[in-house]
């Protein structure tokens, strides 16, 4: 496992029109990676994640992405995603293809993917609009032992799944602790793993109910403080709710938008002067 810089990382494992999972649950979102792939200009990538937030809105508004397979999009506790909105609406910067699924279809599809499974199976109730959305990527089929109605759905096995976290050891293992979320699935379903992590340290010291992803698992690691800000990082910083609030009014026009993005991320060489800019301690 190498220990990279950031932009070298990128630069190495992700490809124009790759599928790339940015995961993190409501913290350790991996902020400082999506930055750098918006620096480097990849296009066409197929954007993988249960609950795109702003990176996603910031991806998608700076042309990275024409698709996106998600089960919830938003700007937490805010509102819309208005650069999303527009890819939708108005296919701006350009048309985005959308694949929508329930949080437990995301789920288990990850768990498929990294069992080495095809399919993922969940007991189906009642037919939806979602079912006729996700078209081939699920399918009902009849239980051969009970001849109950079962939802088969598609694994998700990303080219290249990135991960922020706290703490990775000399030999390159990685911690995560606290809300985990699908961070683990994730993981071992992708082709390949990058990581972001706050710190590197001797040895890690895992309490009850983090996770440990053993160094073979992960193709490189590099360590940014503050790579996940706005979202926090359990036990490191919270999360930085202004700026969410300030998001809203950021995004809602496409000239703001940029301007920003322009001053902000594509402005500035990695993520430590990022925060400089913003004024955020790492």
């Amino acid at each position: 496992m190498p220990l990279l810089p950031l932009i070298e990382s990128i630069a190495t494992h992700v490809r124009d029109g790759q599928s790339v999972a940015l995961e993190g649950f409501t913290h350790l979102i991996p902020f400082a990676a999506g930055h750098e792939i918006i620096r480097q200009g990849r296009r066409r990538l197929h954007l993988i994640r249960m609950t795109p937030d702003l990176i996603h809105d910031q991806m998608i508004g700076m042309g990275c992405a024409d698709r996106l397979t998600f089960s919830w999009g938003g700007n937490p506790g805010v509102g819309s995603l208005h650069r999303l909105r527009d890819a939708i609406e108005r296919q701006w910067p350009h048309p985005l293809s959308i694949t929508e699924r329930t949080h437990s279809e995301m789920g288990v599809a990850y768990q498929a993917g990294s069992s080495g499974l095809p399919c993922a199976l969940m007991r189906h109730y009642a037919d939806t609009d979602l079912d006729r959305a996700l078209g081939a990527d699920a399918r009902t089929i009849t239980c051969p032992f009970s001849g109950e109605r079962l939802r088969a759905v598609a694994a998700i096995t990303p080219d290249v799944t990135i991960l922020h976290a706290q703490q990775a050891d000399r030999k390159g293992n990685v911690l995560i602790r606290g809300i985990v979320g699908a961070a683990r699935e994730a993981a071992l379903a992708a082709r390949c793993l990058l990581v972001t992590v706050e710190e590197q340290v001797d040895e890690l010291d895992a309490p009850l109910n983090a996770i440990v992803l053993p160094h073979w698992l992960v193709s490189a690691v590099s360590v940014v403080p503050g790579g996940a800000h706005p979202s926090y990082a359990a036990g490191c910083y919270e999360r930085d709710n202004r700026f969410y609030l300030e998001w809203d009014q950021i995004a809602r026009e496409r000239g703001r938008f940029q301007q920003w993005m322009q001053a902000y991320v594509l402005g500035s060489r990695d993520h430590a002067e990022l925060l400089g800019r913003l004024r955020v301690a790492a």
